[in-house]
């Protein structure tokens, strides 16, 4: 049970947590944070929160945990305000999605790694922001990853898996490193194939005829293209050395497959689909792609 909870950023993520701990019966007060005063009195009349603080280092007075789910932009800000500010027992952690870049500021603010400081990463999102778009089930079945290091306190570990698990998610341990390079590969690429497709379509010269006829699989493939940009901008920015390596090598797999099509080499061209083909299908029956269990 979290007795008193704060949030900083009460958008998709952190008023969904707050909606799933309050489904589960896991949380008492949920005091919330965020820079926008419309969102905070919004999510106050859903009922998301129950109260609205006027900084982090208010909202985080007597607060058992603190979650911060802001743009890995704003990160080093918030953690400069809650700096002197933390009870000797509360837990401090985060979503953010590049964690190499959460613990350099951490130690950047701290001096040194809180104990009680636990980074996370919940796997799990929509194209839509803002509170309005906060929904009890986001976490159900989905991973959580943690990345904690030599200096964090097992206990805080142990709690913040708990309050994960009471969301329905399944939680896995990585080192910071591992987390960023495969988030590079099966999250933030996509990303920028699908922001990089819309906007090259976008400047070709017959773009409303493009738009005009494109289908469902279009539709289907550049939906996270709606993605909040800056957000984007800050997660490139901060994973910008895994990223740049998987475009990378992602870049010559591309030139590969266009110079198949050009040679009309059809026998490579069915090697790569059927490949594709047999890796979407074991990802599909298994509702997810594997990958490290907790502890290991």
């Amino acid at each position: 049970m979290i007795e008193r909870l704060a949030l900083i950023g009460v958008g998709l993520i952190g008023g969904s947590l707050a909606l799933a701990l309050r489904a589960a019966d896991r949380v008492g007060e949920i005091v919330g944070c965020g820079r926008a005063r419309a969102n905070l009195e919004r999510a106050l009349a859903l009922q998301v929160i129950d109260r609205i603080a006027e900084d982090p280092a208010e909202a985080a007075q007597g607060a058992d945990l603190v979650f911060v789910a802001v743009p890995l932009g704003a990160m080093r800000a918030v953690f400069q305000a809650l700096r002197g500010h933390l009870g000797a027992e509360t837990i401090l952690t985060d979503a953010g999605s590049v964690k190499g870049s959460v613990i350099e500021d951490a130690r950047a603010v701290f001096g040194s790694i809180p104990p009680r400081l636990v980074p996370g990463h919940p796997i799990a999102g929509t194209e839509h922001s803002g509170v309005e778009a906060a929904f009890a089930e986001l976490y159900q079945n989905r991973r959580v990853i943690l990345t904690p290091l030599p200096e964090t306190d097992p206990h805080a570990l142990q709690r913040v898996a708990q309050m994960w698990q009471a969301c329905g998610a399944e939680v896995d341990l990585m080192s910071v490193a591992q987390h960023d390079e495969v988030l590079a590969a099966t999250s933030h690429l996509p990303h920028m194939l699908a922001f990089g497709l819309v906007d090259s379509l976008a400047r070709m010269r017959e773009n409303d005829e493009i738009f005009r006829y494109a289908a469902g699989g279009f539709r289907d493939f550049t939906r996270i293209a709606s993605s909040n940009p800056e957000m984007w901008r800050d997660i490139c920015l901060a994973n910008r050395e895994p990223l740049s390596a998987v475009l990378g090598r992602f870049s010559v797999e591309l030139a590969d497959l266009a110079d198949s099509i050009r040679r009309a080499d059809g026998e490579r061209l069915l090697e790569i689909f059927s490949r594709a083909k047999a890796a979407r299908d074991r990802y599909v029956d298994r509702g997810r792609i594997e990958g490290p269990r907790s502890g290991s």
